[in-house]
Protein backbone atom coordinates (compact mmCIF):
# COMPACT_ATOMS: atom_id res chain seq x y z
CA UNK A 1 0.00 0.00 0.00
CA UNK A 2 2.92 2.18 -0.02
CA UNK A 3 3.96 1.73 -2.93
CA UNK A 4 0.98 3.93 -4.51
CA UNK A 5 1.45 6.73 -1.44
CA UNK A 6 3.87 9.39 -4.05
CA UNK A 7 1.51 8.66 -6.96
CA UNK A 8 -1.64 9.83 -4.60
CA UNK A 9 -0.18 12.74 -3.14
CA UNK A 10 1.30 14.36 -6.54
CA UNK A 11 -2.01 15.87 -6.99
CA UNK A 12 -2.32 17.35 -3.48
CA UNK A 13 1.12 18.37 -3.90
CA UNK A 14 0.11 20.53 -7.20
CA UNK A 15 -3.64 21.62 -6.49
CA UNK A 16 -2.82 24.29 -3.80
CA UNK A 17 -0.26 25.76 -6.60
CA UNK A 18 -2.82 25.73 -9.54
CA UNK A 19 -5.18 27.81 -7.57
CA UNK A 20 -2.72 30.31 -6.93
CA UNK A 21 -1.28 30.44 -10.23
CA UNK A 22 -5.14 30.58 -11.32
CA UNK A 23 -5.80 33.55 -9.38
CA UNK A 24 -2.72 35.15 -10.31
CA UNK A 25 -3.63 35.07 -13.54
CA UNK A 26 -6.82 36.36 -12.80
CA UNK A 27 -5.20 39.18 -11.13
CA UNK A 28 -3.10 40.22 -13.35
CA UNK A 29 -5.57 40.07 -16.58
CA UNK A 30 -7.94 42.86 -14.48
CA UNK A 31 -5.44 44.72 -12.94
CA UNK A 32 -2.94 45.37 -15.63
CA UNK A 33 -5.55 45.93 -18.89
CA UNK A 34 -4.06 43.19 -20.71
CA UNK A 35 -4.90 43.59 -24.44
CA UNK A 36 -5.63 40.49 -24.26
CA UNK A 37 -9.52 39.46 -23.67
CA UNK A 38 -9.87 37.64 -20.82
CA UNK A 39 -11.63 34.87 -22.76
CA UNK A 40 -8.15 34.04 -24.09
CA UNK A 41 -6.49 33.98 -20.90
CA UNK A 42 -9.21 31.64 -19.78
CA UNK A 43 -8.72 29.07 -22.56
CA UNK A 44 -5.21 28.97 -22.30
CA UNK A 45 -5.20 27.86 -18.77
CA UNK A 46 -7.26 25.49 -19.60
CA UNK A 47 -5.29 24.28 -22.26
CA UNK A 48 -2.50 24.62 -19.29
CA UNK A 49 -4.13 22.78 -17.49
CA UNK A 50 -5.58 19.93 -19.29
CA UNK A 51 -1.17 19.57 -20.83
CA UNK A 52 -0.01 19.69 -16.42
CA UNK A 53 -2.37 16.93 -16.28
CA UNK A 54 -0.73 14.94 -18.84
CA UNK A 55 2.44 15.83 -17.46
CA UNK A 56 1.29 14.26 -14.30
CA UNK A 57 0.07 11.12 -15.44
CA UNK A 58 3.47 10.81 -17.19
CA UNK A 59 5.27 11.32 -14.48
CA UNK A 60 3.04 9.20 -12.03
CA UNK A 61 3.63 6.40 -14.93
CA UNK A 62 7.65 6.84 -15.00
CA UNK A 63 7.45 6.88 -11.34
CA UNK A 64 5.82 3.45 -11.32
CA UNK A 65 8.08 2.25 -13.95
CA UNK A 66 10.82 3.24 -11.68
CA UNK A 67 9.61 1.48 -8.50
CA UNK A 68 9.18 -1.34 -10.46
CA UNK A 69 12.63 -1.25 -12.03
CA UNK A 70 14.30 -0.82 -8.35
CA UNK A 71 12.15 -3.70 -6.64
CA UNK A 72 13.51 -6.43 -9.51
CA UNK A 73 16.70 -4.89 -8.88
CA UNK A 74 16.36 -5.76 -5.43
CA UNK A 75 14.88 -9.14 -6.03
CA UNK A 76 17.97 -9.89 -8.58
CA UNK A 77 20.62 -9.06 -6.04
CA UNK A 78 19.04 -11.38 -3.65
CA UNK A 79 19.32 -14.13 -5.86
CA UNK A 80 22.50 -13.40 -6.83
CA UNK A 81 23.79 -13.66 -3.53
CA UNK A 82 21.79 -16.88 -2.97
CA UNK A 83 23.32 -18.05 -5.48
CA UNK A 84 26.78 -17.22 -4.85
CA UNK A 85 26.76 -18.84 -1.46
Amino acid sequence: STDNAPEDDAPNRYSRTERTTYSRYSRDANSSGSSLPSNTLEKRIEELERELAKERQENARLMKMTQDKEELIGKLKEEIDLLNR
